[in-house]
């Protein structure tokens, strides 16, 4: 019998969230239930997302330094068609760098983008279609 359950999150919104699935151990899933039924949380998500937050915000010091290290932009950064093709026309690339949610719209078409994006640093999540994720693959880190 293997001694961990697959707990998969699932958040509500599906545009600024990711689903992400944890393995964990009976017993600690055991205790989260329980922190559930006494009533401290309202359902293991709750649970989940405290936690990481907590763990988040006690680091915060140092991410916030890391943050600024890099260079990233945090939250969403949407690309267009017509925001490619204003760098296009001003003979310009762009390194993208985003801790949170980089997406880049259908509209945008791989040649586009091939000629537009130098580099893709995504700390987060990365939504593309298929062809674009394609002929960047080289490109995101």
């Amino acid at each position: 019998m293997p001694d961990s359950k697959q707990l998969t999150l699932v958040k509500a919104k599906p545009v600024d969230s990711e689903k992400i699935t944890i393995n964990l151990g009976y017993v600690d899933l055991g205790h989260i239930d329980l922190m559930v039924a006494e009533g401290f949380y309202s359902n293991r998500t709750d649970f989940i997302r405290t936690a990481i937050r907590n763990q988040l915000s006690s680091h915060g010091d140092a991410l916030k330094q890391v943050v600024a290290r890099k260079m990233l932009v945090m939250g969403l950064q949407r690309f267009s068609a017509a925001d490619l093709e204003a760098v296009r026309a001003s003979g310009q690339s762009l390194q993208i760098r985003v801790l949170g949610l980089a997406t880049i719209d259908a509209d945008v078409s791989p040649e586009l983008a091939l000629a537009t994006i130098e580099s893709i640093t995504v700390l987060g999540a990365f939504q593309a279609s298929s062809a674009v994720k394609a002929v960047l693959a080289g490109r995101i880190h």
